[in-house]
């Protein structure tokens, strides 16, 4: 029963993460950490998603609420609002989206107030019996709301908190081998501290940024009333930028962002590494939340070289022009036994007064790759701004 409910489960992860399950494949020592709702964890907004998803300690922008919450108490306007949009695996389905809404209100000089909305739909689902009998058609959705409170700790230092709650819907209650399903909950948080200084060289105002947010601390997640409970995708990334203005109208952002999955490499039984060594270990996935957080920094089977493999790398370039239209580029790696993604990204933004629009493409370095083609919109709207004007 438990390994029945635990392949529907696969089924669906698959289709949210295609391009690791594929990897895994066709690469002989791959050894794919996955958890329960990835959904979490896929680049919302178009300006990371252009700059190969290097987003924590890029400059601060409406949809920092998904990268690093803390950035907010830095932003020019008190108050602001986006909406993101993604076709998703647009090469397998025509029916899977991510949406993304997201905004943040300055209380004052030192404070801020933030939330967001992310929903994933997954399209729709046949769900059959043993014997190929039809038992319905669902609509398997997850979604994910959360607030976020940040604060001045120095004139250049910040941090803050965001609560989560997460829901995800993927059998609509269907019965699954005979056990009665339901939809999994959790509740999670995220810690997340910003550093921005404004520097001067050269006679022209230069900007360093650096952030580190570990995301989704928080409960496993159960879609029966058994033990059967999954990690959810929690999260380090650390990263840093660096804005130089050559003159009034012109500015380049080198951005840059290492991250790694805080959740147990599986046991990795009859697993080949890159030097042909047969091991065994890992971590089964009974332990809970906080230890596995701990366990997953020194428990790879394959040592310390597997565990530098868990980290995933992006590099991101920004060119804004009279600070109204911007062209970015990035590249995303990921090693070959840890999921194999490695991607280019490209994408561009104009901004006026009121609003900004931004769009960003995803280029994998693989041929016919699930993610090929991928787009991604994001319309903002500065309210503060709106207001000075009427």
């Amino acid at each position: 029963m438990k390994q029945l409910f635990s392949f529907l489960l696969l089924l669906t992860m698959v289709v949210a993460i295609a391009e690791n399950v594929i990897a895994q494949a066709t690469t002989s020592g791959a050894n794919t950490i996955t958890t329960a709702v990835p959904f979490l964890s896929i680049t919302p907004d178009s300006r990371a998603g252009g700059m190969g998803d290097a987003g924590v300690g890029l400059t601060p922008d409406v949809s920092s609420q998904h990268w690093n919450p803390a950035k907010y108490v830095f932003m020019e306007s008190d108050m602001g609002i986006g909406l993101s949009y993604s076709p998703w695996l647009r090469n397998l389905v025509d029916d899977i989206n991510l949406a993304y809404l997201s905004g943040y209100k300055k209380l004052d000089d030192v404070q801020a107030i933030s939330a967001s909305l992310r929903y994933f739909s997954l399209g729709d689902i046949i769900f059959t019996s043993d014997y190929g009998e039809i038992n319905g058609q669902q609509s398997p959705n997850e979604f994910a709301v959360d607030f976020g409170y940040s604060r001045l700790l120095s004139e250049t230092f910040s941090g803050a908190v965001a609560l989560r709650y997460i829901r995800s819907d993927l059998t609509g209650g269907q019965m699954v081998g005979g056990v009665e399903t339901h939809a999994g909950n959790a509740f999670a948080a995220d810690v997340a501290f910003y550093y921005y200084k404004e520097l001067r060289v050269n006679r022209k105002d230069n900007i360093f940024s650096a952030g580190i947010n570990i995301q989704n601390i928080g409960s496993k997640i159960s879609y029966t009333d058994g033990t059967i409970k999954d990690f959810i995708p929690t999260n380090l990334m650390l990263g840093a930028s660096y804005t130089s203005n050559l003159d009034d109208y012109n500015s380049f952002t080198f951005s840059f962002e290492a991250n790694k999955l805080l959740v147990p490499t599986p046991p990795a039984d009859s697993v080949g590494l890159d030097d042909g060594v047969i091991v065994s270990g890992g971590v089964n996935s009974d332990i809970g939340s906080i230890e596995g957080i701990v366990v997953s920094f020194h428990d790879a089977p394959g040592g310390f070289q597997e565990e530098m493999q868990e980290i995933n790398l992006s590099l991101g370039i920004e060119y804004w022009y009279n600070k109204q239209f911007a062209i970015r580029g990035g590249y995303f790696y990921e090693h070959e036994n840890k999921g194999n993604r490695k991607y280019f990204t490209a994408g561009a933004g104009l901004k006026l007064n009121v609003f900004a629009l931004d769009f960003s493409y995803l280029l994998p370095t693989q041929r016919n790759h699930p993610l090929e083609n991928t787009l991604r919109f994001t319309l903002s709207f500065d309210i503060d701004a709106f207001g000075n004007q009427r």
